[in-house]
């Protein structure tokens, strides 16, 4: 199935729900008929995401910008949240679901860390582009400890931000042509971070009914001989979902068996909820750690996305030439904010844990409520701090005299009705399904499905 048409009529038809911000985005994901792929899905493997960048941008575009950026989408995520938070500075009284961040303030001792660097004129100065030395170590230590795997500080990048990782680790491994293999739904950065670095992305849908987990079978169909990486993101954002042990270390065998690479995004490690729990995939199958980088930071699990800090692990030869390539895109990470990422991987877990049973009280009363929507169905979450409703059931009905088709409709219907505001499937290469973040208090979050709820009651 070509998604490439699916997705350039979708993303023309005037839909309002952001603005300029999500105007070209389509019926399946924030990029658009820009994202260069195939599609590949339970049934087998078809072509789709075949449209390229250059032919996306016009002429004058070409001479003012490269192609390679004016094809870049806008973050969707990111878009949601502006569009909440700017309507709010209008004095709308909006909630908002969309933004992926814990709404608890960065750890106290974390703060003093960083005040301390401030006054420290050493921290002034440019520092090794791979990261402080002692933050690299810390990791190190931090990683054995929390998922037990084994590395060295020679093999830690300390990066701006989880997702600077993400691009780094694509453009470590990518080549023109290569295939990476994404199942969806899907980050919105992943797709964008591939095509960037040359590669190709290979969609596979999973659902609901597979607990959003991506099979054996699938990946075999998915596989070709181009194929060169997988990408593997468990707890997942933004399904919630969290793969049992079992099946990672099945996926981590079937990929040293293929000789593909695997990119694990732990972001989400510490963020898991009843008997679900986090495996490192590495540490399952030891002999994946030469062909596997982990990409990771503090910014979920330490309430700390404003500071910037993450970091990639991998073999020393990948590592070596990740670390040259930052020497002369950034340089180092900014000091005072490696300074706090020290003191919060080097300390102990107790305000991790206050914040993850937060999560999983709010998770739970997000699942009942979205689920006692009619022609809403919902998972409950698993790790992360999404839950990911199946909306379909909404779509096509009259919801305060207008009808909405996709789930893109939908949420710019509920944003100007209830003014309540999520990010659509769509921009995780799902249709049918919404994003909803529970990381907001307890009132907003029973605020803001109630609103829905009323809303489809009404109709």
């Amino acid at each position: 199935m070509r998604r490439a048409e699916d997705r350039s009529s979708g993303g023309r038809q005037g839909i309002d729900l952001l603005g300029s911000h999500l105007r070209r985005a389509a019926t399946e994901s924030s990029v658009a008929g820009e994202m260069v792929g195939r599609k590949a899905n339970r049934s087998g493997v078809g072509w789709g995401h075949c449209v390229s960048m250059a032919f996306m941008a016009s002429s004058s575009q070409r001479n003012r910008t490269s192609a390679r950026l004016a094809a870049i989408a806008e973050s969707a995520t990111l878009a949601v949240d502006a569009k909440a938070k700017a309507l709010k500075a209008a004095g709308e009284n909006v909630i908002g679901f969309g933004a992926g961040e814990p709404d608890f303030p960065t750890p106290e001792h974390i703060v003093e860390a960083a005040v301390r660097a401030c006054r420290d004129p050493k921290m002034h100065r440019y520092t090794p582009a791979a990261g402080l030395p002692e933050l690299r170590e810390a990791i190190v230590a931090k990683t054995r400890r929390d998922s037990g795997f084994a590395t060295t500080a020679s093999q830690v990048l300390v990066t701006n931000g989880g997702k600077h990782a993400v691009f780094t680790a694509f453009a470590a491994l990518c080549d023109p042509g290569d295939e990476v293999i994404v199942p969806a739904p899907y980050w919105t950065t992943y797709p964008e971070a591939i095509v960037l670095a040359g590669g190709v992305p290979v969609i596979i849908d999973t659902d609901e009914e597979t607990g959003f987990r991506v099979t054996i079978d699938q990946l075999e169909a998915a596989c070709t001989p181009r194929t060169k990486v997988l990408l593997f993101v468990s707890p997942d954002n933004p399904s919630g979902a969290v793969y049992p042990p079992e099946e990672v270390k099945a996926i981590g065998e079937w990929a040293v068996k293929k000789g593909i690479w695997v990119i694990t995004d732990e972001i989400y490690e510490h963020l898991t909820y009843g008997p679900h729990r986090f495996a490192s995939m590495p540490t399952l199958v030891p002999d994946l750690a030469d062909q596997c980088l982990i990409v990771n930071g503090v910014a979920k699990t330490y309430a700390m996305t404003g500071w910037r800090v993450g970091w990639m692990i991998g073999p020393s030869d990948v590592m070596k030439a990740s670390i040259n390539f930052q020497s002369h895109a950034t340089s180092n990470v900014s000091n005072v904010a490696q300074a706090a990422a020290l003191a919060a991987v080097a300390g102990d877990l107790s305000a991790v844990a206050t914040m993850r049973e937060a999560f999983e009280r709010r998770g739970r009363t997000m699942h009942r409520l979205l689920s006692a929507i009619p022609g809403v169905t919902c998972i409950e979450p698993q790790g992360a701090f999404y839950c990911y409703p199946n909306v379909s059931g909404l779509l096509g009905k009259s919801l305060a005299g207008k009808t909405a088709n996709t789930a893109m409709e939908l949420a710019d219907l509920v944003l100007s009705e209830s003014k309540v505001a999520f990010v659509p499937g769509e921009a995780f290469g799902s249709p049918g399904y919404a994003r909803f973040s529970f990381a907001l208090g307890d009132a907003d979050l029973e605020e803001g499905i109630r609103r829905i709820a009323d809303l489809v009651a009404r109709s």
